[in-house]
């Protein structure tokens, strides 16, 4: 079994199209009409044949109350993985991204946060096993 779409719930999926493919430089996969809303699904430049990231309309009533809650406790909605955390942050922060943490050691990891613009924090990481 493997990961084949993950999601994370948008405000406005015409902002979030824009920060996820413009600021993150992730690739669009999928944008196909549903009404008011569209299935639209973003890959990695790196990995066009990996996961897909769903960014899904947070229309339903329990999606704002459950975001809010994990950006009132600084948890984020997802996690990318960046082979150099610190190029990774100053690139972002020159395009202007948010971080709610700055580059810190978190035992094999180092780690930010940032907020995606869309009501979710997002946390890249960069693997630092053997330290």
């Amino acid at each position: 079994m493997r990961i084949y779409v993950t999601s994370v719930f948008v405000d406005d999926q015409a902002r979030a199209l824009s920060f996820y493919t413009e600021k993150l430089g992730f690739v669009v996969k999928h944008d196909i009409p549903l009404g008011e809303h569209r299935w639209l699904t973003v890959v990695s430049e790196e990995d066009p044949q990996g996961t897909e990231l769903l960014l899904e309309p947070g229309a339903h009533p329990a999606v704002g109350p459950y975001k809010a809650a994990l950006v009132r406790d600084g948890i984020p909605a997802a996690s990318f993985k960046v082979d150099d955390l610190d190029k990774e942050f100053e690139r972002l922060r020159e395009l202007g991204v948010t971080f709610t943490v700055e580059p810190m050691d978190a035992g094999t990891v180092r780690m930010a946060v940032f907020d995606d613009t869309c009501g979710n924090l997002i946390q890249i990481i960069e693997m630092v096993e053997g330290r």
